[in-house]
């Protein structure tokens, strides 16, 4: 199912800042490679935490504070049961397509994009082009 252009138009009734506010957060949740690893993972299907961390190789105080993020803007939701906490994406669908979108958009425009240190001073490797 591909996704509706009307679907991501913003309506002229929410204040701009609004939309911003979201779409940033959803961005910055999504710009983080190790949030994006585990959006992939749970691409997969549901896992609990425990098998997160095994897979990530992090400890579990990083994948919970990672998954809080996602959980937060709504890309991953979760479940307890017992004293396991299960996690799986929100809508898989949507999800799926908007990284094969992102991945779709990268190639297309033939640019390979410099990765900049976390605090954002040089670019690794050298100048920007």
């Amino acid at each position: 199912m591909s996704m509706n252009p009307a679907d991501v138009v913003r309506d002229p009734a929410t204040p701009l800042f609004e939309v911003d506010e979201s779409q940033a957060a959803l961005f910055h949740a999504l710009s983080e490679p190790t949030r994006l690893a585990l959006l992939r993972h749970l691409s997969t299907g549901e896992h609990r935490v425990r098998d997160l961390v095994d897979h990530m190789h992090l400890a579990q105080s990083t994948v919970s504070t990672h998954l809080a993020c996602l959980r937060d803007c709504g890309l991953v939701r979760g479940r307890t049961e017992g004293r396991a906490s299960w996690f799986s994406l929100a809508d898989p669908e949507r999800l799926v397509e908007l990284l094969a979108a992102a991945d779709v958009l990268l190639g297309a425009s033939g640019a390979s994009l410099a990765l900049r240190h976390h605090d954002h001073d040089d670019p690794v490797g050298g100048e920007l082009r």
